[in-house]
């Protein structure tokens, strides 16, 4: 899945807002650098996404 689509299934998050999770150093590395920008495996963001939901809520509100 694509910056996007991250974006969505983490509530619409802002643009800067998803860079911030996806460049923190817990997440999924990515499985591809395209010229669009970078592919993750959908498995293993929504893996990262319940494990760590509750600190992308907390630092949200």
């Amino acid at each position: 899945m694509g910056a996007h689509e991250i974006r969505i299934r983490l509530g619409g998050v802002s643009r800067q807002r998803a860079y911030q999770i996806t460049s923190r150093a817990d997440f999924p590395a990515p499985v591809a650098d395209l010229a669009q920008g970078k592919v993750w495996a959908t498995e293993d963001v929504e893996a990262w996404m319940k494990a760590h939901r509750r600190d992308v809520d907390d630092v949200e509100a």
